[in-house]
């Protein structure tokens, strides 16, 4: 085959092959094809799309560029996939919710970069959390507890990874069947029996309308069950933060204290995202799911779950005797009004740019800076309330961020 030729035959609109789009995937992997005319069938496919039968050939051959993970021998297991968002938490508190219920979940997550924070960063926040166990151990720490969360392999879907990083400086990220095909071929890879996919949209979240985050769900769905997965999914709005906390540690913090029974929208879209993966799991309904998963953190069991899954990978405890650190510098309003608008968006950079994010791969992530809100959309504000608990490497720098938090809120 020549990729000349199916660049310029995905360039007049005409539908690849599986045969071809296995070509262009395995000689890019192995550097047969350049990046350039990588960067070319890349741009042809985002302006003109892909039809279902190439973004699923196009998963199928990104899956199997790398390692595939069998948890054959485990049974049922669930997998939850979140497309990212501020202070989005929840698997944290989700993981050991689901084991409380019968359910298996070995998960495998990443870290964040850019103004996302990761799971696996949040889990590093328990000082000494092994992320890095071989699958066997994991293996067995899902026996033991029902859950574990670990780090993605190298070698799971290479394929993806090296296209993805391509993908970013060719201003080709925003395409369905990439984002599509991107996503499925790490889950599909990481070996569970059903997935359940949490889309976010909204000023936070990468996929800004509810209608775009809906016919990504609706895609993944598909690929998904054409692998023979179970599959479902959750629409999210990330028009404001997932919860209060953003930053690792703080993050973390408020994954015991949902565990611990405080209320909010973290809590509410955790419990609907656990009773997906019940019922997916054990073949109840919903309802049924979602009183299992509120009796399992409001009796404490989920707690002590989330302690023992700390526990059994290294990490300490004493992140659940308390937060363990103050305030670098405190915002308040300015002015009377109604909470209106939250530049979500740029609340994640300005927290990344304290440092508790990556800004490029090599960056080095500090867990404890971060930053506390106090109001949700729609919420009435008078002067002299609290807007942010700045935690910052020093007041210097919590001053310097202070007015740009201030800027991040509209309120009118």
């Amino acid at each position: 085959m020549d990729i000349k030729k199916i660049i310029e035959k995905k360039s007049n609109n005409k539908p690849l092959t599986k045969e071809e789009i296995e070509f262009f995937v395995n000689g890019y992997t192995n550097g047969q094809i350049t990046d350039y005319q990588a960067s070319a069938l890349l741009m042809a496919i985002k302006i003109l799309g892909m039809n279902e039968a190439e973004t699923f050939a196009l998963t199928n051959a990104m899956l199997h560029s790398g390692d595939i993970i069998d948890l054959t021998d485990l049974g049922m297991v669930v997998d939850k996939h979140s497309t990212g968002g501020i202070s989005d938490t929840t698997t944290l508190a989700l993981a050991p919710i689901c084991a409380c219920c019968g359910i298996k979940m070995l998960k495998l997550s990443g870290r964040g970069l850019g103004f996302t924070g990761g799971t696996i960063d949040k889990l590093e926040a328990f000082d000494g959390f092994n992320v890095a166990l071989a699958i066997n151990d994991a293996k067995q720490l899902v026996e033991q507890n029902g859950a574990c969360v670990i780090s993605a392999t190298a070698n799971l879907a290479p394929a993806d990874k090296k296209l993805y990083a391509l993908r970013d400086t060719t201003a080709t990220v925003a395409s369905l069947p990439l984002i599509a095909s991107s996503i499925m071929s790490k889950k599909l890879a990481s070996g569970a029996s059903a997935i359940v996919l949490d889309v976010k949209y909204g000023d936070g979240a990468f996929m800004k309308t509810k209608k775009s985050a809906e016919e990504l769900a609706k895609l993944m769905v598909k690929i998904g069950a054409k692998a023979g997965k179970k599959m479902d999914y959750v629409i999210g709005d990330m028009n404001e933060p997932l919860g209060y906390n953003i930053g690792n540690r703080l993050e973390a913090y408020e994954a015991i204290e949902l565990l611990s029974g405080k209320q909010g929208k973290l809590r509410n879209e955790t419990l609907k995202l656990a009773s997906k993966c019940i019922a997916l799991g054990k073949g109840i309904t919903e309802q049924h799911a979602l009183t299992l998963a509120i009796e399992a953190v409001d009796s404490g069991k989920a707690l002590s779950k989330f302690k023992s899954m700390i526990k059994a990978q290294g990490g300490s405890l004493s992140l659940f005797k308390g937060l363990g650190m103050k305030p670098t510098f405190v915002v308040k309003a300015q002015q009377n009004g109604v909470l209106k608008k939250i530049n979500c968006s740029e609340l994640g950079s300005l927290v990344g740019k304290l440092g508790a994010t990556r800004q490029k791969l090599t960056d080095i992530i500090d867990y404890k800076v971060g930053v506390k809100t106090f109001h949700k959309l729609g919420e009435e504000i008078h002067v002299g309330d609290v807007l942010f608990e700045i935690f910052a490497k020093n007041k210097e720098q919590a001053k310097e961020f202070a007015p740009l938090f201030e800027a991040c809120y509209k309120i009118v």
